[in-house]
Order: C-alpha cells, then structure tokens, then sequence
C-alpha cells in the first residue's frame, strides 16, 4: 500500500483524528461565537492580515518572504516524505537537505534585504534579520531543552541517523527554524487582523486568548499529523520503519 492510500485509509477509519477534528471544529465554532461579541472598529478599511505597507513597510515584506519561502520548503517535506527518499539519507543527507533549507532564510538579510525592503540599513536595524534572531534563539532553546519533553514524557524519539546535541538531531535545529518563521508569521497574521478589524477592551484580550489557545492546539495537532507520515520515530515500545532504526547511544 503506497503513502497516499495509506493516508487515506488513515482519514477515513482513525476514530481517535475523527475525535480530535471534532474538536477542533467546536473550538472554531466557539471562537466564530466569541467574534460576535466583539465591536468593530469603525474604519472597516483598517482591517489587514500584514502590517501596515506605509508605516511597516519592511515587516509586512519579511512576512510576504516567509510566507513565500513557507510554500517552498513545505512542498519539498511534502515530496521527500511521500517518495520515501529520506529511507535512503544518511547523516550528511539530512545535515545538508534541512540545513540548505534553513540557509536562505539566514543569509536573506545580509545579501539580499532589498527583499523584504530593508536596503540601505545597518544589519541590525533589518526587521528581516531581527526576526531571523529571535527565531532562532527560541527554537535553539526549545531544541535544546524542551524537546525532552517530547522524548521523556510522551516517549517518542527520532531514529532517523544523525548527529546529535544533547540528545537532539542536529537538523531539527535547522528544520525548526524555518518552521518557525512560517508559523509565526501565521500567528501574527491572525492576531494582527483581530487588533485592527476589532476595537480594544477586556472581551478582546479574552478573545485573543482563546485563538492563541485555539491556534496551539492545531499546531500541536497538525505537528503530530505531518510525522505520523515520517516514520523515522518511535513511540514507547511502538518500533519505527526498519531502514531508520538506528540509535547513536544503543550498546551494540
């Protein structure tokens, strides 16, 4: 049974997705009943997505470029993991495959910043390149520390071969990161068009607490999902796929 009749089955019979999509709908739901609530602001025109093109002009661009670059790597996860090409990487494959992914993203502000408009500045004051840091910084950490949550409480853990910083594959380092940028432009975006589509006070602040929750839940979702295709992993006593079983701290 190849990949995508596999995914298909899994849609069609997992009770346990079919629970949790129910959910998820029932959050959109309550989410839709709390927007009601809310007042307008009176400049309908003031509603957006992405920071303003006059006044922000080089945050909205950096937005536009992760969104963009998004597409990008998405579709190339997406091809690696429906070929199964990534049974035959080895630990310099996934090295250069995630980290070739991540690249463009660092070296945008230093040798390309008329991209996201930021030409003309010094590095640091580059939206492009402040976003990149902060990204970084906080999947560097997350790797670093919290990634054993993962390992520890849920007991999972990567098989795929690879090098290793305490514990963790060094490309998840690099594939955070352009996740990151992806994902946070998402939640910027859409608490950005609740700030100016809806005039401020406590019932917005309480709204917007639910759709970060709302927006977590999905993501944590959408994150256990996507791997369920990527079967380099095991769970508890669970074994992955033969061909990715190989374990850098495992007594021979």
């Amino acid at each position: 049974m190849g990949v995508l009749s596999e995914l298909k089955h899994f849609f069609l019979t997992d009770k346990a997705l079919h629970d949790i999509l129910g959910v998820i709908v029932g959050m959109v739901v309550v989410l839709v009943s709390l927007s009601a609530l809310l007042t307008r602001q009176r400049d309908p025109s003031l509603s957006r997505w992405l920071a303003h093109p006059k006044t922000n002009a080089a945050k909205r661009a950096t937005e536009v470029w992760f969104l963009g670059y998004g597409c990008f790597w998405i579709s190339c996860f997406a091809a690696i993991i429906a070929s199964q090409v990534y049974l035959q990487f080895t630990e310099v494959t996934f090295f250069v495959v995630c980290g070739g992914l991540m690249l463009p993203l660092l070296l945008q502000p230093v040798f390309a910043p008329s991209l996201t408009l930021d030409q003309g500045k010094p590095l640091r004051e580059r939206h492009s390149f402040k976003a990149n840091v902060w990204i970084a910084v906080f999947s560097i950490i997350g790797n670093y520390w919290y990634t054993h949550y993962f390992y520890n409480v849920l007991g999972a853990s990567y098989t795929f071969r690879s090098w290793d910083v305490n514990g963790v594959p060094i490309p998840m380092f690099f594939a955070t990161h352009f996740y990151f940028c992806f994902y946070h432009t998402l939640s910027n975006m859409a608490l950005h068009k609740v700030r100016t589509t809806y005039c401020a006070g406590s019932q917005r602040l309480f709204f917007e607490t639910c759709l970060v929750l709302v927006m977590s839940y999905i993501t944590a979702f959408m994150e256990a999902l996507t791997i369920s295709g990527f079967q380099c992993y095991s769970v508890l006593t669970l074994s992955s796929h033969p061909e990715c079983v190989w374990r850098r701290n495992e007594e021979a």
